[in-house]
């Protein structure tokens, strides 16, 4: 988006125009609806994510300054929101260890690697959310566990734990599939 049209749609957003409002939503609710899949369990989980986090755009577009991608602005509201749903489902759900099932699987990354992103996101989604969220904020958005641990409120060690844990799943959900 250029810095003009960006301009006049967050101005005109928050003037309240819903010709403005319906355009800022339908230039970025794809690409935040796969943010919020990566961090749900189910296509419905990720539905609620994406109103809630569009809510919370709309509530916060005061706070946006002209500073920066508007779209990266967005994608950290959304983010955020995603964030925050993994620690009540945390605090709801602690992380089960899933190392019992999983030890005889081969340690190599060559599986994941050749899941497209569909199909990856599919097994994501099946993985405790604490699992779910590591993976995707080291492996998707590029965060290093040191960020990780203090947007998720774990130890570092914590978040390499479970990145790897995660990892470990995701073959072992592969291997079953792969067999049956």
């Amino acid at each position: 988006m250029q810095h003009n049209d960006e301009y006049h749609l967050v101005r005109g957003c928050l003037r309240g125009e819903r010709q403005q409002q319906r355009a800022l939503y339908e230039r970025y609710k794809v690409p935040m609806f796969r943010l919020c899949l990566r961090f749900a369990s189910d296509r419905a989980e990720a539905e609620d994510l994406l109103q809630e986090g569009f809510v919370k755009v709309f509530d916060d577009l005061h706070q946006y300054s002209f500073q920066g991608a508007f779209g990266g602005w967005v994608r950290r509201v959304m983010l955020n929101v995603a964030l925050q749903h993994v620690r009540k489902q945390q605090r709801m759900f602690p992380v089960v260890d899933v190392d019992a099932y999983t030890n005889y699987l081969p340690s190599g990354d060559d599986i994941i690697a050749q899941l497209d992103a569909e199909a990856l996101t599919k097994f994501i989604q099946q993985l405790p959310p604490g699992y779910r969220a590591v993976f995707n904020l080291y492996v998707v958005e590029g965060y290093p566990h040191k960020e990780i641990a203090g947007m998720l409120g774990i130890d570092v060690g914590t978040s390499k734990s479970q990145l790897s844990k995660a990892k470990t799943a995701l073959r072992g959900m592969l291997e079953r599939v792969m067999i049956t």
